[in-house]
């Protein structure tokens, strides 16, 4: 049983919300790439990937960039000027961390009618404390709230970034297979974790799904299976071949995305996009999805495989993302880390 929610910490954050990827933001987080065992026996091709990714970002956005040291900071910086950033848009800073996936272990921000913004600090434990030390991860949302002047509140509540996806509206969509884990929040109730969520985030209505696609080492964060790329719609990812092992769990997510209600209890438009071939290295399946994109100012960034499926997934986003441009980036390397381009981003509103 979790302890209850403090009146003092429901008077502060009445008001806010968390903004919609969609919306507006000040800048993107991103890792440098350096633990060797993220990508084991296949790191050398990593940083020129990731600097693509970083750099067609920063033609976006303002990209800040944490890298380990001031060694790995030049190094980032001739990637990046060879990949083509707009390197005055990328701001360096020396953080030490674990690993990249910045969007489970960075901040997440919510903001109130008067434009305040007030950076949430949820515990992280590694996926369930899946991958030795993640203690330099764990701190990054304070290092950053000291380092460029901004309010952080601590979060009783392990979640990684990658687990939610909110429609700025009131919606999020999570899973049961991640959220509902024993590794992450033994001992809480779903209804006590619905209650962290409405509070903290400011949202009312809590849409779940069931599992995670194959070969995700996160359980099953829903950042690889559906998005909110409006108010009212959802892109949700689905598998055509009856054998794969995806098929059965895509389709049943896919039958209770369309049972679902938005927050004015009307139902979603529901759009799909495909899955790449069943990808595997070493033996292993990889968490390859499209749904993994991310959405910038003025940009969608979107995970490509060398697949025939790749330039039908640009094809639907471009279509979702009208007033943006959808760009496609390499993420074969990339995936062998079990994530891509939405994993390394976290934005700030």
């Amino acid at each position: 049983m979790a302890a209850p929610i403090p009146d003092t910490i429901r008077r502060r954050l009445a008001g806010y919300r968390m903004p919609a990827e969609l919306e507006p933001h000040q800048a993107t987080y991103m890792t440098w790439p350096h633990n060797l065992e993220t990508w084991p026996g296949k790191f050398d091709p990593v940083p020129a990937q990731y600097a693509a990714v970083a750099a067609g970002l920063s033609r976006f956005e303002t990209v800040r960039l944490l890298v380990k040291d001031a060694d790995a900071g030049e190094q980032a910086k001739a990637l990046l000027c060879q990949a083509g950033a707009r390197i005055e848009s990328v701001e360096f800073l020396s953080h030490p961390t674990n690993d990249s996936w910045i969007r489970d272990y960075g901040p997440i921000f919510v903001t109130n009618a008067d434009g305040a913004r007030l950076a949430l600090d949820w515990k992280f434990n590694s996926w369930g404390e899946k991958y030795g030390a993640y203690d330099l991860d764990d701190a990054i949302p304070r290092r950053l709230a000291d380092r460029l002047g901004f309010e952080c509140l601590e979060v009783p509540l392990v979640l990684e970034g990658g687990s939610i996806d909110v429609n700025g509206a009131g919606a999020l969509l999570t899973t049961e297979s991640c959220l509902l884990n024993p590794n992450r929040n033994p001992g809480m109730t779903k209804a006590e974790i619905e209650e962290h969520l409405r509070v903290y985030l400011g949202v009312s209505n809590i849409l779940w799904l069931g599992d995670g696609i194959a070969g995700d080492d996160t359980d099953g964060h829903v950042d690889d299976l559906a998005r909110f790329v409006g108010r009212d719609t959802i892109v949700t990812v689905i598998e055509h071949d009856p054998a794969d092992a995806n098929y059965r769990l895509l389709a049943e997510n896919l039958d209770r995305l369309r049972a679902m209600r938005d927050q004015d209890g009307k139902p979603f438009r529901i759009e799909t996009l495909p899955m790449p071939p069943a990808l595997h290295h070493e033996g292993q399946r990889l968490p390859a999805s499209y749904a993994n994109f991310y959405i910038a100012n003025g940009a969608v960034l979107a995970p490509t495989f060398g697949c025939p499926t790749d330039q039908q997934a640009l094809a639907i986003l471009s279509r979702l993302f009208p007033d943006r441009k959808v760009m496609g980036f390499h993420c074969l390397d990339l995936v062998w880390g079990l994530g891509t381009i939405h994993c390394l981003t976290q934005q700030h509103p």
